[in-house]
């Protein structure tokens, strides 16, 4: 993939000034506001170097757009033990989330304790698959957990059902996987070639980004990790006998969503137009499906109910960057399991959004703004770039081994651990108005549970690289 970026990632000339007849008596009343210092002063950059002025010219809509509004709101499930996490399900389901997000641990120490089909049965007793559709997040478990999420929907062809076999992803965070990683992709596409026949209306793999953003990197890399993990995907599909475009409208783009909500809005829409030429250049042209999920690095033990501000803003930009499912976490999840109300807050927070300030209703609400164009436009070819080098390094694997996007994340973290001390990045309750002694909020009980699951493990010997090690912006403060 070595192609210059096409035109639909062309820059949107920036501007110098304002749009409007009495344009110089504009400038001329900021100058005297900047006490004679120029306007190019207010300029600031991404952590990956990206120009954000102060002034930009309108611009024209852009392409691709998330074809329709709206958004599906997907509450996560990760309660220990099998009975709680039904309850947890019924109830979100109830109480206005869409579909459901999955989180498997045997251990229950981040998930929910499953180690067979029975038991994920039991965990979605009463779910009506073909209604509320249910995604997986079951790391290099991820093969298995689809046979028994497909065992659960019974055959039904209009099971909506998301796979999220994700094995580059468990790789990236763990630093090493249980046999070759090269044999967990073929045995995740086995899987998931055998699943698509029966079940048409589910999604395959998630290739996703959100390593690299939770280890402090910023919006490029995170793209580019997640279409560089497309791109294998889709390869692993096609050799397990999917046609490529098939296997391409089999895969969704998992992303992170911070409190900054306009780079999180752009990144959403430059991730259109990557996937966009990904799949072009490929023969395999078509629309990209994206889960947005709020990211943890953002979320504070200190003073906890300000993740109430940061989980709004977002999953905002998770709504009007076009993303196609929100998952937020819970405002306690720096510190522990969340209660029924952090877990109403979570959901009611999308609600809000979606049924009172009708976000939804508008299609890529972005689009014309001089900045948020130019923002995405930027974003795109810098993750376009850093897809290239990742595939001229032989792909996301060898990347990854390499050390490759460890590096580029371990430099977006210390800029932004430079930022943190130099006060240009605020933590509101860490950074900015701590208080001491808040009221903490209340956790849910621990349930301790386990289960015994199958081996991950393949044959052959383990794949080594260096861990994307989560960060959080609280602790580079």
């Amino acid at each position: 993939m070595t192609s210059a970026p096409p035109a639909d990632i062309a820059v949107v000339p920036l501007a110098t000034g304002f749009p409007a007849p009495d344009r110089l008596a504009w400038l001329a009343l900021v100058e005297k506001t900047l006490k004679g210092a120029p306007l190019e002063s207010l300029t600031r950059r991404t952590l990956e170097g990206l120009e954000i002025l102060p002034l930009y010219e309108a611009a024209g809509g852009s392409f691709p757009a998330k074809p329709t509004p709206g958004w599906d709101l997907r509450a996560v499930v990760r309660a220990a033990d099998p009975a709680g996490a039904n309850a947890d399900a019924l109830a979100d389901l109830a109480q206005g989330a869409q579909s459901l997000l999955v989180r498997i641990d045997p251990a229950g120490v981040d998930g929910l304790a499953v180690g067979s089909a029975e038991a994920l049965a039991r965990v979605l007793e009463g779910v009506l698959l073909e209604v509320a559709p249910v995604a997986l997040d079951a790391g290099f478990l991820g093969a298995k957990a689809a046979d028994w999420l497909g065992a659960a929907a019974k055959g039904a062809p209009a099971a909506q059902l998301a796979f999220h076999l994700d094995p580059v992803s468990a790789f990236a965070a763990a630093g090493e996987s249980p046999g070759p990683i090269e044999a967990h992709l073929i045995s995740a596409a086995t899987v998931a070639a055998r699943l698509a026949e029966p079940y048409p209306r589910a999604s395959l793999f998630l290739a996703s980004g959100r390593a690299a953003h939770e280890a402090g990197g910023g919006e490029a890399l995170e793209l580019a990790l997640a279409a560089a993990s497309a791109l294998a995907y889709a390869k692993a599909l096609a050799r397990a006998g999917l046609p490529l475009a098939d296997a391409f409208e089999r895969i969704v783009l998992g992303l992170s969503v911070d409190a900054d909500y306009f780079l999180g809005l752009a990144k959403l829409r430059a991730a259109r137009r990557v996937w966009a030429r990904l799949t072009e250049a490929c023969g395999a042209p078509g629309p990209a499906r994206i889960e947005a999920r709020s990211s943890e690095r953002m979320l504070t033990r200190a003073d906890p109910w300000t993740n109430l501000i940061r989980l709004t803003a977002s999953a905002f930009a998770g709504a009007a960057g076009g993303a196609d499912a929100v998952v937020l976490g819970a405002f306690t999840d720096a510190l522990g399991a969340p209660t029924a109300f952090a877990r109403r807050q979570s959901r009611n927070i999308q609600l809000v959004l979606a049924e009172e300030a009708h976000v939804g209703r508008v299609i890529d609400p972005a689009g014309g703004s001089g900045y948020l164009e130019t923002l995405t436009h930027e974003i795109a070819r810098a993750a376009w770039s850093r897809f290239q080098a990742i595939e001229a390094a032989g792909g996301v694997a060898r990347a990854l081994e390499s050390g490759q996007i460890a590096d580029l994340a371990a430099r977006s973290r210390a800029e932004l651990a430079a930022r943190l001390e130099r006060r240009e990045v605020k933590v509101l309750g860490v950074t900015d108005f701590p208080i001491e002694g808040g009221e903490a909020p209340e956790l849910a009980a621990a349930a301790p549970h386990a289960d015994e699951a199958p081996s991950p493990r393949l044959p052959g010997p383990d794949s080594r690289c260096p861990p994307l090690v989560p960060v959080r912006l609280e602790d580079l403060a």
